[in-house]
């Protein structure tokens, strides 16, 4: 059968385009797994302590910061409460945050916290201290070299900063990270041709940049005098085809090309702070990941990485208002505000308000003149909601706006596929599904669509066979793909071979309406009626699409009718 297919929607995970370096473990004074002390006050006390913690667990940072403030006001000495309460109110973007964090001297969160209002202060000599405080284990280890190095800068000392980098550079573990917040160092300073070649030393480091290492690397090689290479890493990293890419480069580059990412030693630090962050992201550890990525903030308000990051773990936490919100935040002058735009109308559709999602499209598609992105989630949009006909409209117009169709477009052609087979339009469809396949013979996606689809209207047999049964080959465990081979087989009358693959296809697919449908069709050609009207019983029990139910209940009735036998098969 047809199998349930991912939309042209990228996962759009902020963490591998935001990381530059693998980082260490989470950092050891994070809260405790052993029980908190219970705390000593009345019980409304508790009762905010228990609301709090429950929140913090489901990601309602709001609750959380609320009910733990509140049950630390009423029991302010219990040392587990205030490490909670200052967490939540940095998860939140409280200004408490500070306040507690003046408590908890030697909580690495608290100390990354006060350097940065330090460092918003320009009181270099006292965020230099607390760089040479910091521990030198954990996960804020390979971040010291950078973070004492854009002390030393806000300082006005660049040349101390930059020889500090050095040996990180030459023979660290994390060069790609150190050689960039050199090159960023460097271009800040003027020195225009170490920040290229340090630049360089980075992007040597990560043949596969990055979407923050290719947008700043082309930034600095833009001013560098080099503007034919900085285009050519743009242009590398929207070949890769992603959603993201494309919806940051193409629309931005000129933006990306004339202004540095970062401005000053603070944006430097915040810099720091959102790679450290998109590292323990793509650790799984999301609570520190969200932490730093608010230190950033505080930094510079609007940091389009940061915002994104952010936003990505309330997104996993179900908090998708919240989410939505801070993506608004995302200027239009951030290369990231055309993936913002695309990721608040997926949290739109999540909400089930199709009709903003669809507008706010409407509106990207007219502002990103000859990009196919927002068209694309138009069309993905659309297909959700079951109006085909629209989605396949939708993903004309994408299509139109690519020049040369290339391997990496053929989801869209697959998606416009499914769209026109959905609405009637099977000539069309099959059409896309063909040219899909030249572009990218072995998706096995597009084999089982096509070669299903071809075998449930008993054409070309023998191709959608051979189509299946490579599918098969690419996806052995998926069962959708092999009711669809059992399928083919059944219409070629191969009635063995048939039951064989359907069976095998209900035990991967256990609660598969049409895959329990399909076998029990095979048992009653085959003379095993009591098995198939168990089948098609149980099937009757399953989420079943339009129109099966009454269907499946004729033959319960009557038997399979003679005209739904194969040919081959008929007695």
């Amino acid at each position: 059968m047809i199998s349930p297919q991912p939309t042209m929607r990228a996962a759009l995970l902020a963490t591998a385009l935001l990381c530059l370096c693998a980082a260490g473990a989470a950092p050891a004074d994070r809260a405790s797994t052993r029980p908190p002390r219970a705390p000593q006050a009345a019980s409304g006390t508790i009762g905010a302590f228990l609301a709090g913690r429950f929140a913090a667990a489901q990601i309602d940072t709001a609750t959380a910061a609320d009910q733990l403030l509140a049950a630390l006001h009423g029991d302010p000495d219990n040392p587990e409460l205030l490490i909670r309460a200052f967490r939540a109110s940095v998860m939140d973007g409280r200004a408490e945050a500070l306040r507690l964090a003046r408590r908890l001297p030697d909580n690495t969160l608290a100390m990354l916290l006060q350097l940065g209002s330090d460092a918003l202060a320009g009181r270099w000599d006292r965020v230099e201290q607390r760089v040479r405080a910091l521990p030198r284990n954990g996960a804020t280890a390979p971040l010291l070299p950078v973070l004492l190095a854009w002390t030393q800068a806000g300082r006005g000392q660049s040349d101390q900063a930059l020889a500090g980098l050095r040996p990180m550079i030459e023979q660290g573990r994390f060069r790609a990270l150190n050689a960039l917040h050199a090159a960023m160092i460097a271009d800040l300073s003027g020195r225009m041709r170490e920040a290229e070649r340090l630049v360089r030393l980075a992007l040597a480091d990560q043949p596969d940049p990055t979407l923050r290492l290719a947008l700043l690397g082309a930034s600095i090689l833009h001013r560098a005098g080099r503007p034919a290479e900085a285009d050519r890493l743009l242009d590398q990293l929207a070949g890769n085809g992603d959603e993201i890419s494309l919806a940051a480069i193409e629309p931005a580059r000129s933006l990306v090309l004339a202004g540095r990412g970062v401005t000053s030693p603070v944006e430097g630090i915040a810099e720091a702070y959102v790679a450290m962050a998109g590292a323990l992201r793509a650790q799984g550890a999301n609570d520190e990941a969200m932490l730093l990525s608010r230190l950033a903030l505080r930094l510079r308000p609007a940091f389009g990485p940061a915002l994104v990051l952010v936003s990505d773990v309330l997104t996993e936490g179900e908090e998708l208002p919240q989410a939505m919100e801070l993506l608004r935040l995302i200027r239009p002058d951030d290369p990231l505000h055309g993936v913002a735009a695309l990721r608040r109308a997926g949290l739109l559709e999540r909400m089930e308000r199709r009709d903003e999602a669809l507008a706010l499209l409407r509106e990207q598609a007219a502002s990103m003149a000859g990009q196919p992105q927002p068209l694309i989630r138009m069309g993905d949009v659309l297909r959700n909601a079951r109006r085909f006909a629209e989605a396949a409209a939708a993903y004309g117009e994408a299509a139109a706006r690519i020049p040369s169709l290339t391997v990496r477009d053929w989801p869209l052609l697959y998606a416009r596929g499914i769209a026109r087979e959905r609405s009637g339009d099977f000539p069309g469809a099959e059409g896309d599904f063909l040219r899909a396949l030249e572009l990218a013979p072995d998706q096995p996606y597009v084999l089982n669509y096509l070669g299903y689809s071809w075998a449930d209207q008993g054409l070309n047999l023998e191709r959608a066979r051979a189509m299946l049964a490579r599918a098969v080959e690419l996806r052995p465990q998926d069962g959708n793909i092999a009711d669809s081979l059992g399928w083919a087989l059944f219409r070629l009358g191969d009635l063995p071979g048939a039951i064989e693959w359907l069976e095998k296809a209900v035990e991967l697919e256990v609660r598969n309406s049409t895959i329990n449908d399909h076998l029990g069709d095979a048992y009653w050609v085959a003379g095993r009626e009591r098995e198939a009207e168990f089948q098609w019983r149980r099937a009757l029990t399953m989420e079943l699409e339009p129109g099966e139910g009454p269907r499946i209940e004729l033959k319960l009735q009557n038997g399979l009718p003679r005209e739904a036998v194969p040919a081959a098969l008929r007695r």
